[in-house]
């Protein structure tokens, strides 16, 4: 019999999954699996127990949102570098914002979710090193990238996604610029920049990516992206405009594809990794791990 581990953040998004979970189990158990379940404790606490016993199954599925899958593909990366078989991750979005669930078309509706990963098949995806770290959609800094993590809890419980909005409206108010010398494969850019995204991903923060056309989640590239400082009004419209129309202008938006980046700043810099707080630093190497682990998918038609 097939060993699947199911992993169920209860305090994601607004709790819904609690109202699923025997349906789940038994859509597992009657598609032959033995099911262990894991509720989590608290933060890193997916992460801790796939490295722990993670091998020993032929399928791990995550219930959560964004953190919740970042923690779990941690733990799965830890395995990696152990030279440890990786089982095949299925995914059940059920946070405020699901960004990486979004991009990859997967359903919000915890019961066909569960039914597609049991009919499924196991796709190969990029992870992100960041540092000593892991992530699997998204880094960045600048505006508005603490966002996600400084939202309470209990208000994205309250109104989901509408949170991460009032959020928004008050980073308005403190914008920073960050001056950096970038290194993109074997380009360097400098210049002082107001936010930054290395990402892989068509979704951000519950929107389109900025930037983000063509984009494959199993190529080896990020999508990198680095809005500068604008001087005056006039290029500030003109990085406005670029942002609503998806027509990035490169006076100001300097994008492409990468698949190492390293940034170096004069002052420590505050990253978020998958809607999460994800260190300071003043140097910070980024490195694609091309086709790290295989997450399954029923309906392939945004996967590449």
């Amino acid at each position: 019999m097939k060993k699947m581990l199911f992993i169920v953040n209860p305090k994601a998004g607004k709790k819904v999954i609690n109202d699923h979970i025997n349906r789940i189990l038994d859509i597992f158990i009657r598609s032959g699996y033995n099911v262990e379940y894991h509720p989590t404790k608290g933060p890193n606490d997916a992460a801790e127990y796939v490295e722990k016993t993670g091998g020993a199954y032929d399928v791990i599925v995550c219930a959560g949102g964004d953190g919740t899958l970042d923690d779990t593909v941690t733990g799965l990366m830890k395995l990696y570098d152990k030279g440890v078989r990786l089982p095949a991750l299925g995914y059940i979005p059920c946070g405020s914002t699901n960004d990486y669930a979004r991009s990859l078309k997967l359903s919000k509706n915890p019961i066909k979710a569960a039914r597609d990963i049991v009919s499924g098949t196991p796709c190969p995806v990029d992870v992100g090193m960041m540092g000593s770290s892991n992530f699997i959609y998204i880094t960045a800094f600048g505006l508005f990238t603490d966002i996600s993590y400084s939202t309470p809890q209990k208000l994205k419980n309250l109104i989901g996604h509408t949170a991460y909005i009032l959020e928004a409206v008050k980073c308005l108010f403190r914008i920073e610029t960050v001056s950096l010398k970038v290194k993109v494969d074997d380009e360097v850019v400098t210049g002082d920049f107001w936010y930054g995204q290395i990402t892989n991903s068509r979704s951000v923060g519950g929107f389109r990516a900025i930037g983000v056309k063509e984009m494959s989640f199993s190529d080896g590239k990020f999508e990198c992206l680095l809005i500068r400082k604008p001087k005056n009004l006039l290029q500030l419209i003109a990085i406005l405009w670029s942002i609503a129309t998806n027509k990035m202008n490169p006076k100001y938006i300097y994008k492409r594809k990468a698949s190492k980046v390293t940034v170096i700043s004069r002052k420590p810099v505050a990253w978020t990794t998958d809607g999460e707080f994800g260190g300071i630093f003043k140097r910070l190497v980024i490195q694609n791990r091309k086709r790290a682990i295989s997450i399954i998918l029923k309906d392939k038609s945004r996967y590449k």
